[in-house]
Order: structure tokens, then C-alpha cells, then sequence
């Protein structure tokens, strides 16, 4: 805390008395400690924005400020090097600015080019919009889902792996876990008999009490999704993710009113704009929004709002770091058509400096910390900082076209 916070707490105590104190402790804190950093008339600014890219090619971004404020947050995982130095250019603009006004820098970064959207001028804007909010938090002591007017819940279910021990119920399994290499653009029966198969072994072992999500993941053409659509349903699966690639919206929805299962997609969808069209059309009943290239906790929320009124439901996506899981519990403690959170059985120990609560009955309970509620183990990080994965394209091993994966 800087001198100036502390001249002032100090001199609020002497006159008004700890008890007095003890309720305006308790608007900028989240258990009524003294875990604010700074107060609403401090005036706080940017001063440093730093990016680290890691061998598994999760991309992290830190802003620091002149009151020893420090947010961090994630950008999108591929074309990692492209997000880092975006990130950086727009540090010519944020650094000097107050960290606090999320909202107006959000609109800034996305109008202040030319050109919008795609994912990697939304994943710039979101790995900062994540770290502002993790400033602006530590700046009052409370988790972001505090300022954006939550909770809405008392703790957040999550899917992974099931497991009894701590109760986790729901997973999902991708269409290439069947046993099989690229899918054609239609396949025959031998294909789609295999993968019934799978998935019937996999409601046989698991029972009626696991949900299980099956994840098409837009590798597969439209014929194939129908008839895998069509023989998967007498096993009743949670949800079918991503039956086709999300750039025609109509296809989607063509496909979506020929099954009774839920569609789910999202996580190549940017923006309020990306996923308007869907809800108007209903070309999905979950939506899968990613807190690291969507547009950040400012866009989901917003997100969220526009899929109350189609009483559709958020699981947001999440195949990254502990920044990536931290926002998006944010969002779903502050939303209330919050479904399930995507990897929240993960630790994450490998970057963060204490454990996140641990899960119980299926549930992560709510992350109490200010901020996104984590601690970032930078040495860790630092550790693991080197070139990314390369580009995975994918071929057909019979006649080496390219498929998509």
C-alpha cells in the first residue's frame, strides 16, 4: 500500500474510530481485511504492460501500475508471438492512462483501429480487459464479480474428469477419441457405427449420472454431423459442441432444428456481434464464449446478457491457463444463466503460487481473492517461458489433403 493510502486510513481511523472504519473496510474488501490497495480518489495509472509467451503457447499478459498494482490476464493460444506484440502496441495508448475505466478502454482498444474483430485483435483487447479488472479489483479488495454486481450463485459446477472423490459428474469426449484419423466429408456406416460404439461404451461405464458433451469440434462436413447427429441421440448425449465450423450460422441451425440434443459452440466466436447472429437464429442452445479471445470479462458479461433474453445459457470455453479459468469463474459468479465451467477441475499448481479452493460435490467454490481471485507464481511462469507449438495442420493420410482438426 502506498504512503498515500496509508496517510489516509490512518488519519480516518483517529478521527471516526475502527468501528466506523469497520464499514467502509467492508465496501472495498471481501472479508473485511484490509486487502484494498488503493481507494476510489487515488489517482492510480498505468505504467507497464509485459507479455510472456510459453512453450505450450498460452499467452500471458501483465499491466503494472504506479501504486504497485499488478493484473495479469491471457490471450488467445494460437498465433502467440502475433497477440504478444499486439498487446504491446497497444501500450503506447494504455500505459499513463487510469487502469480503473475498464469499460472505456475496452471501447478504445477495439474502436481505436480501423480494423475489428478476428481473434487476434479480440484477444489483445481481452487479456487486458482481464488484467485491468484484476487491477481494478485489488484497487477495492474484492473478486471482479463484486464490482460487476454478484454473486449470483454460491459456487460454480465444473467439468473434466469424473471422479468420485471430489464428485465431478460431467465431461466431454471429441469425435476423434472414436478411434479414427481425419473424418471425410461423408463416411459411411462402418465410421458412424464405430464411434456409436465408443460413446455407448462410455454412458455404459459412466451410467446415467455423468453428463457427457460431445465435442465435433468443426471437423466434420454436414452429412457426417447429420448422421452421427441422428445415431448418437439414443445414448443422450449433454450436448453436441461444434457440429460444423461456425462461419455459416445458417447451416448451423439447419442442422440444430433436426435433433432434440442441445448445440453448443463459441469458442471461434467473437464479441457481441459473433454471437448475436447466433441467437437470432438459433443455431446453438449453450454458448461457449472464451474469456481469452471473446472480447474479456467486459464482452461475456454483455454476452451473457444478450443470451438471458433467449433463455440460453453460458459454459464458457477454457483450454488455457489459470488466468483463463479465473475470468470466466468471475463471470459465472456474476451471471445468472451461468451452466457449467469447461477444465475447472484443473490446478493449474504449475503457474500459481497457492492452490484455488478446492472442488467438492462437483463445485469450485467462489474465488474470494481480490481481483480475478489468483496468484501468479511469476518465476514459475518465467520458467516456462520459449518458443510456441508450431502451426498443426492436419492431412488426410490417403490422398494428403488438408482437413480440419
Amino acid at each position: 500500500m502506498s504512503t498515500l493510502q496509508m496517510d489516509r486510513r490512518s488519519w480516518f481511523r483517529a478521527v471516526l474510530g475502527a468501528g466506523a472504519l469497520y464499514g467502509l473496510d467492508a465496501a472495498f474488501t471481501c472479508d473485511r481485511t484490509d486487502a484494498a490497495q488503493a481507494g476510489p480518489r487515488d489517482n492510480v495509472k498505468v505504467t507497464g504492460i509485459e507479455t510472456f509467451v510459453l512453450t505450450n503457447s498460452w499467452v500471458f499478459v501483465k499491466v503494472t501500475t504506479d501504486a504497485g498494482i499488478v493484473g495479469w490476464g491471457e490471450m488467445l493460444k494460437d498465433d502467440a508471438k502475433a497477440c504478444a506484440a499486439g498487446a504491446l502496441e497497444v501500450g503506447q495508448y494504455l500505459i499513463g492512462q487510469d487502469p480503473s475505466r475498464v469499460v472505456h478502454h475496452w471501447q478504445a482498444i477495439h474502436r481505436g483501429a480501423f480494423y475489428r474483430g478476428g481473434p487476434i485483435k479480440t484477444a489483445i483487447s481481452s487479456g487486458i480487459d482481464q488484467a485491468l479488472w484484476d487491477i481494478k479489483g485489488k484497487m477495492y479488495g474484492v473478486p471482479v464479480y463484486r464490482l460487476l454486481g454478484g454473486p449470483t450463485r454460491d459456487r460454480i459446477r465444473v467439468y473434466g474428469r469424473p471422479n468420485p472423490e471430489n464428485g465431478v459428474n460431467a465431461m466431454k469426449t471429441q469425435l476423434r477419441a472414436f478411434g479414427r484419423g481425419p473424418i471425410k466429408y461423408v463416411e459411411g456406416q462402418k465410421y458412424v457405427d464405430g464411434c456409436v460404439e465408443f460413446f455407448k461404451g462410455l454412458r455404459e461405464k459412466h451410467g446415467p449420472d455423468v453428463d457427457i458433451g460431445v465435442e465435433f469440434h468443426g471437423e466434420v462436413q454436414p452429412p457426417t454431423a447429420l448422421l452421427l447427429m441422428k445415431a448418437l441421440e439414443p445414448y443422450n448425449p449433454w450436448f453436441y459442441e461444434e457440429i460444423v465450423q461456425p462461419l455459416n450460422v445458417d447451416l448451423m441451425a439447419e442442422l440444430a432444428r433436426k435433433t432434440h440434443i442441445p448445440i453448443a459452440t463459441g469458442e471461434r466466436i467473437f464479441t457481441k456481434w459473433g454471437f448475436k447472429e447466433i441467437l437470432e437464429k438459433r443455431a446453438a442452445t449453450i454458448l461457449q464464449p472464451d474469456v481469452c479471445y471473446a472480447g474479456g470479462i467486459t464482452e461475456l458479461k454483455i454476452i451473457a446478457g444478450m443470451a438471458e433474453a433467449y433463455y440460453t445459457p453460458l459454459a464458457p470455453h477454457n483450454p488455457q491457463g489459470p488466468c483463463s479459468l479465473a475470468a470466466s469463474m468471475q463471470i459465472a459468479a456474476a451471471i445468472p444463466n451461468f451452466l457449467i465451467q469447461e477444465r475447472g477441475d484443473n490446478e493449474y499448481s504449475e503457474l500459481l503460487a497457492t492452490p484455488l479452493p478446492p472442488i467438492a460435490n462437483g463445485h469450485r467454490p467462489l474465488l474470494t481473492g481480490p481481483g480475478l481471485g489468483i496468484t501468479i507464481d511469476e518465476d514459475k511462469l518465467k520458467a516456462q517461458v520459449g518458443e510456441p507449438r508450431p502451426y498443426l495442420p492436419r492431412f488426410d493420410p490417403d490422398d494428403g489433403s488438408v482437413v480440419d482438426w
